[in-house]
């Protein structure tokens, strides 16, 4: 007798067995145990097993052979993950601003919530400038970006403009300069809105990064809720051992981005009739 958890139990390995396939830990190629091993090794039943297995071949993750057995599947994948320099975070910002895509799903003055409020230092009548945008590399969403900044700064550019530019380079252009930032990363589950807009499940987990963005004088001037894939995404920190012998620890250092110029093309030849 099927019993309610089967489906769960089922959807654990998946994730279970997905996650070893996506870390390497399951390489291409590699065979798989059969679904007795499968079954004692996961103290399941081999229905549950099966479900299991049917839901990593719906997404092209195993092949099943006759009589060979089930072989991981890890097809090459066209789409480039984007890396980003936690130590090193407007550079990054504008950086990835330029070398991705954007969609704008939303652009609105509002009444902020008590904690954008409170992040942006407004007072009670003050509005924000609330956007909701999803940045794409190579055509394939990565990231669903919830930002917010104070209505004064906000005014100073315009939906077209958040549409083809970075907020940070907009927000700088009106003559504020960023000087300093807060972040926090944590994760979280995808909301149905989230999932549509990313192209994922519902219920996927996702990083989770909170920052607010100060100018020279201290004062806020976005505070961004940003959401990213974690198969598309992914965060890096450069370290250094810094400090005097006997007090030496580790400190990020920042990577410099550097923009690649174009190449030039060699003069073409002109070839005289004969």
């Amino acid at each position: 007798m099927r019993t309610a958890s089967e489906p769960l139990k089922a959807r654990r390995i998946y994730l279970l067995l997905k996650d070893k396939i996506a870390s390497g830990e399951l390489a291409d190629g590699e065979r798989l145990p059969g679904e007795f091993a499968l079954a004692e090794e996961h103290n399941v039943s081999r229905v549950t097993i099966r479900q299991a297995l049917d839901l990593l071949a719906g997404e092209d993750l195993i092949q099943k052979k006759s009589g060979l057995g089930t072989f991981v599947h890890r097809p090459a994948s066209k789409v480039r993950t984007v890396l980003a320099d936690v130590s090193n975070v407007f550079a990054h910002l504008i950086e990835m601003g330029r070398t991705t895509d954007v969609r704008l799903l939303s652009f609105d003055y509002i009444t902020p919530s008590d904690q954008i409020r409170e992040a942006l230092r407004l007072a009670p009548d003050e509005r924000s400038q609330r956007s909701v945008r999803v940045r794409l590399v190579d055509g394939v969403p990565f990231s669903y970006l919830i930002a917010n900044v104070p209505e004064r700064i906000g005014r100073n550019y315009s939906r077209e403009d958040l549409a083809r530019m970075p907020l940070l380079e907009l927000i700088e252009r009106s003559g504020l300069t960023s000087a300093s930032a807060r972040q926090e990363i944590s994760a979280v589950l995808s909301s149905p809105d989230v999932a549509e807009a990313l192209d994922i499940d519902v219920g996927m987990p996702l990083v989770a990064l909170r920052r607010t963005v100060y100018g020279k004088d201290g004062q806020p001037m976005e505070h961004l809720q940003a959401l990213y894939r974690p198969d598309r995404y992914t965060l890096q920190m450069n370290l250094e051992r810094t400090g005097d012998e006997g007090h030496r620890h580790w400190s990020p250092t920042a990577e410099v981005y550097r923009r690649e110029r174009p190449r030039r093309r060699p003069p073409v030849r002109k070839v005289g009739k004969s």
